[in-house]
């Protein structure tokens, strides 16, 4: 029987590894420290009664040199997430935390047989552009200034035309633009670096936007269906940054979690950071029109000249590499929605947390808005 470690267990795409590995016939031990800010009431119900749970932090080396014990293969979910302005923590929890975890292995010799790593598309600094006389370039992060003048469009770095969003592939510069990004950067380049080093396969995955059920609707700073779902569901309107048309890849979580089984049964992706979503670019205002008509809250979204410095404007993945060694989403939005609604309807006390949030946001100097 394969013994797999899964951390970050308790979370969105981690319950769902979990989940998937236990139907699978693994033997899973499932690690999560319980962030208060993802689960403000404590373990959830959906942790899998079938794997051994901990609750243990990453930054804990003696817990996890235990929790290591006897497993074949990691799979890496744990990491604080989001555009939360606490610089430290995100620097401790997923770089510090990966490399203690990654130095352990290494130090006790430890017979582990792959590491699979959640990494994300936050590594890129703007999605891949076509312009019509370069083709194709990759864009730096827009300026503040330009972005102040509320020119939100992506511009040629070579000549300044605008340019059309086109699917990104994993040799597009990465760097980060967001703490949390670079940490994200971090993660990745520690696992495939050490891989490499010490002779064990490991894999990158770098998720799109990833929903569904079990997506925290507790935290301000995680996934935007979430995030719109509760402001709806609480009479508010949902707030589109910039003018709403820019777009994102989504990804449901059952076909992360798949993504995450092939990675850790395929050999045709070792050493390397994969894109793992749907190629398929949405709209933000789209999303957020589509949840109010399923939901039945006639509640037009706020547009208030709000955008966030570092935020890419459209970003699709191109999922040919992930595709050529199996990997196929099966869940669109049009099922997929519909399905995370259903679940957040049968979720007690649903508040928004958003406006407070937003507000410490503008504080920090993370959400800023158009001059004038």
């Amino acid at each position: 029987m394969k013994r797999a470690l899964v951390t970050g267990a308790a979370g969105l795409i981690g319950s769902h590894v979990v989940d998937l590995l236990v139907r699978e016939g693994w033997q899973v031990r499932a690690l999560d420290n319980l962030e208060p800010q993802t689960h403000r009431r404590g373990k959830p119900a959906w942790i899998n009664p079938k794997a051994e749970f901990i609750q243990v932090d990453m930054r804990n080396r003696d817990a996890i040199t235990a929790a290591l014990d006897g497993i074949d293969v990691v799979f890496h979910q744990a990491a604080y997430g989001g555009y939360m302005p606490e610089i430290v923590k995100f620097v401790h929890v997923n770089s510090l935390g990966t490399a203690q975890m990654l130095e352990v292995v290494r130090e006790k010799n430890l017979p582990i047989r792959k590491i699979v790593v959640a990494s994300s598309q936050a590594v890129y600094s703007e999605g891949a552009g076509e312009c019509p006389k370069h083709g194709l370039v990759f864009p730096s992060v827009r300026p503040i200034e330009q972005l102040r003048r509320g020119d939100w469009q992506v511009h040629c770095p070579i000549c300044g035309a605008i340019t059309k969003s086109i699917p990104t592939p994993e040799n597009a510069p990465v760097g980060g633009e967001t703490v949390y990004g670079l940490t994200k950067v971090d993660q990745e380049r520690l696992v495939l670096l050490w891989g490499k080093q010490v002779g064990i396969p490991t894999v990158a995955l770098r998720y799109s936007c990833t929903y569904g059920p079990r997506q925290s609707i507790f935290n301000p700073y995680t996934g935007v269906i979430a995030i719109f779902c509760t402001r709806l569901l609480n009479d508010l309107p949902p707030v589109l940054y910039e003018d709403g048309e820019q777009t994102r890849d989504f990804s449901f979580v059952q076909d992360i979690a798949r993504a995450n089984l092939l990675a850790a049964e395929t050999d045709k992706l070792h050493g390397l950071p994969v894109n793992i979503g749907s190629a398929c670019g949405t709209p933000i205002r789209e999303i957020a029109e589509q949840l109010a008509d399923i939901l039945k809250i006639d509640i037009a979204p706020e547009i208030n000249g709000a955008f966030r410095l570092g935020e890419m404007r459209h970003l699709t993945s191109d999922t040919t590499l992930a595709r050529s060694a199996g990997y196929k989403p099966t869940v669109d939005l049009s099922e997929g929605i519909p399905r995370y609604i259903d679940w957040i309807r049968k979720q007690s006390d649903i508040r928004d947390y958003f406006s407070e949030a937003s507000d410490i946001l503008t504080n920090k100097g993370i959400v800023h808005r158009v001059a004038g």
